[in-house]
């Protein structure tokens, strides 16, 4: 019976929490100590107006500060994070991250990156170098959850996509070869005759593959260009493959000197702005000297501003010569944005599915292309 009451009013107290306290609430549970610390700074971000939670936090670099220090004391990061996004959302305070001490006291994420970096120019210098340990500190956590196993994941497609078929003698991978031609032993001979041999790749610091990202950096796809970046860098790492970072928006910018950097490629980004797909792509092909040996990584919601035949002819003609074409609505943990449905159809009818992809998935879906097998599309 207690733990039944207990139950009860664990129950009201959440409910209390999450409506918000007056009379209209329902509970008649009052707060206390945490409870009611916890409640004022719920109340700052969601003021009650007509009977729902609404903005209501003032946007005071003073009032912000404290009440940022407040739900970190308060909460769980992963709701701190949520809760920092919708006062910068909902409540237009985006400019006081322009200031130092503000960005010392949010909590770090990829969605907080994105932010900074749509403020572009408009942030001091007094504020930059702030924004950037802000932004490295972000992006070195991504590297250490994604980098190895992202090049696991790759060393081994390309080493499968380098195995030779008419191998000499000390390249023969006999292993694999015998597991080819087991069809063919012959029972009175008590052996295997290998009508087809299996190589391995000769061990060579030549470039096998080579990718080009292709990243819209429209202002819908900030989390999208900043795991991007950090892809972008693990890949220029790896010495069998030849990376090019382009972002655009109506225009076209080639990062690829930076990608030793991923810091410095999401500053020389620039978030928000128009979209010309066509144009991007059109760079990106004039930059493929081995298409059959080349993949394109199309990231963006197809909200084309460009000319869209010429967009599709692009990306038909890119498939026609042997390249793996590959477009992505998204890529980050938050799922697929609003996206153009009749391009991403369109290119479905080219052969090239478009859909969202998050970080985790990344590797698998490179490691496809490169061994030009069915692509991993996630369901749904």
């Amino acid at each position: 019976m207690s733990s039944s009451s207990g139950t009860g009013d664990e129950r009201l107290r959440r409910w209390r929490l999450v409506l918000g306290g007056a009379e209209v609430d329902g509970t008649g549970r009052a707060l206390t100590g945490t409870d009611a610390a916890m409640d004022r700074a719920l109340t700052a971000l969601y003021d009650r107006e007509g009977g729902d939670r609404s903005a209501g936090l003032g946007a005071s670099a003073p009032s912000v500060a404290r009440w940022l220090g407040d739900i970190r004391t308060y909460f769980p990061s992963s709701v701190v994070q949520v809760m920092q996004r919708d006062a910068i959302d909902r409540l237009g305070i985006a400019t006081l991250l322009l200031e130092p001490e503000m960005l010392e006291a949010v909590e770090a994420d990829v969605h907080l990156v994105g932010t900074l970096l749509s403020l572009g120019k408009a942030m001091p210098e007094t504020t930059r170098e702030t924004a950037r340990a802000v932004v490295c500190k972000v992006v070195d956590e991504l590297e250490k959850r994604l980098a190895a196993r992202t090049r696991a994941t790759l060393t081994g497609a390309l080493d499968r996509s380098a195995r030779i078929s008419r191998p000499r003698h000390r390249d023969i991978d006999w292993d694999r070869t015998i597991r080819a031609n087991l069809k063919h032993y012959l029972p009175e001979h008590r052996t295997v005759v290998p009508e087809r041999l299996v190589g391995h790749g000769r061990a060579s610091r030549a470039v096998r593959k080579e990718v080009v990202l292709c990243i819209d950096q429209s202002g819908s796809m900030a989390a999208s260009v900043v795991h991007a970046a950090v892809f972008g860098a693990v890949l220029a790492s790896m010495r069998s493959l030849a990376t090019r970072l382009v972002v655009f928006d109506t225009a076209v910018v080639d990062l690829t000197e930076q990608l030793d950097d991923p810091v410095d490629v999401l500053f020389g980004t620039r978030l928000g702005g128009g979209t010309d797909i066509n144009r991007a792509l059109a760079y990106c092909q004039s930059k493929i000297t081995r298409p059959a040996d080349t993949v394109v990584v199309l990231v963006s919601d197809l909200y084309e501003g460009g000319i869209r035949d010429e967009m599709l002819k692009r990306v038909a003609a890119m498939k026609a010569s042997g390249v793996q074409f590959v477009a992505l609505l998204a890529l980050s943990d938050e799922g697929a944005p609003a996206y153009d449905r009749d391009h991403a159809a369109a290119l479905a009818a080219l052969g090239a599915p478009a859909f969202a992809c998050t970080p985790d998935l990344f590797p698998e879906i490179m490691a496809a292309a490169l061994e030009k097998r069915p692509l991993p599309i996630p369901e749904g």
